[in-house]
């Protein structure tokens, strides 16, 4: 037995201390289907519990994790083709609209903390660190910032070029609202795309970049890649498990979510599956590069969940 399912096992035996009830395989009745999208940054962690939740029901439950940016889930969601969503950012107004429109009810629940992290390739010997005033420089709309002579003084006459998410991405909507103080608001001419790992390897393939993407991608993939602290006006500061928890890594740390449609919680494999969910994600945010959340957070999104089934 390996050490998650060590973790595993331990969570399970939590889920009936608190109430919960029997395993999941027995919660689950004559088994189903599941079906998730949403962020990429909240894949990892959700993605893990899904396979270790099909272990547990003995394959009675197929789940099945897509990746279509935290909008494009949202979308999906909200016209009822998912039961459940993963989001790097609170739902929109207009989300709240669309799922109004639909008919959709939901429960957000938090699942662990992030933080974005800001990563160069290894051959980049000079930058070790970032100020918000050079990040809006160089990702504001309009910037013309094209080499890395015009960031800071003395660093070398080389291009830049630039990584990031997508404008689906929960991850891209959290950045531009806390670097250009507007959702949204970014230069165009980057290399985006939704799928964090094509980020982390246009990054590493090329020794002018420079990209954000969600933490756990770079703890993923540290061999790969260099990473750069951040200067939000009191110094430097890195992420890493204790500065995300602290939230000395600000602004770019933050908490991950998903949304269960309600309606879905009276299918027994869904409830089961979320009930699974926040009793593992403890342990299985660890083992992807996440943070979790203070046992009260957890607690709390457990007594929504309790509510929200028994209600």
């Amino acid at each position: 037995m390996n050490g998650r399912q060590r973790r595993v096992l331990g969570a399970l035996a939590l889920m009936a201390l608190v109430g919960c009830g029997n395993s999941a395989e027995d919660r689950v009745g004559e088994g189903g289907s599941i079906e998730i999208d949403g962020s990429s940054t909240v894949f990892p962690i959700t993605e893990a519990v899904a396979e270790e939740f099909m272990i547990e029901t003995g394959g009675e439950v197929r789940v099945t994790v897509a990746l279509s940016g935290t909008g494009g889930g949202f979308r999906r969601f909200c016209a009822g083709e998912t039961q459940i969503s993963n989001a790097s950012r609170p739902i929109s107004e207009e989300e709240v609209q669309a799922c109004a429109a639909a008919g959709v009810e939901y429960l957000e629940l938090p699942v662990a903390y992030d933080g974005l992290a800001l990563v160069v390739n290894p051959a980049n010997t000079f930058a070790e660190c970032l100020t918000l005033d050079e990040l809006r420089r160089i990702w504001e709309p309009g910037s013309t910032v094209q080499r890395w002579a015009q960031v800071r003084e003395g660093w070398p006459d080389q291009p830049l070029r630039l990584y990031g998410p997508g404008t689906n991405s929960g991850t891209f909507d959290y950045f531009t609202e806390e670097v250009a103080g507007e959702t949204g608001a970014s230069r165009s001419d980057y290399t985006a795309s939704e799928d964090d790992n094509v980020l982390v390897q246009g990054v590493s393939g090329d020794v002018n970049a420079l990209g954000y993407f969600g933490f756990a991608y770079y703890a993923e993939n540290q061999d790969r890649l260099k990473l750069l602290g951040v200067d939000g006006g009191g110094g430097c500061v890195s992420p890493n498990a204790e500065t995300i928890a602290s939230g000395e890594y600000s602004p770019l740390s933050r908490p991950l979510l998903i949304y269960v449609n309600r309606g879905a919680l009276a299918n027994p494999p869904v409830r089961a599956f979320v009930e699974f969910y926040l009793a593992t994600a403890p342990e299985l945010a660890d083992d992807v590069g996440y943070v979790p959340l203070e046992a009260s957070r957890y607690e709390d999104a457990r007594s929504a969940l309790a509510q929200a089934t028994n209600g």
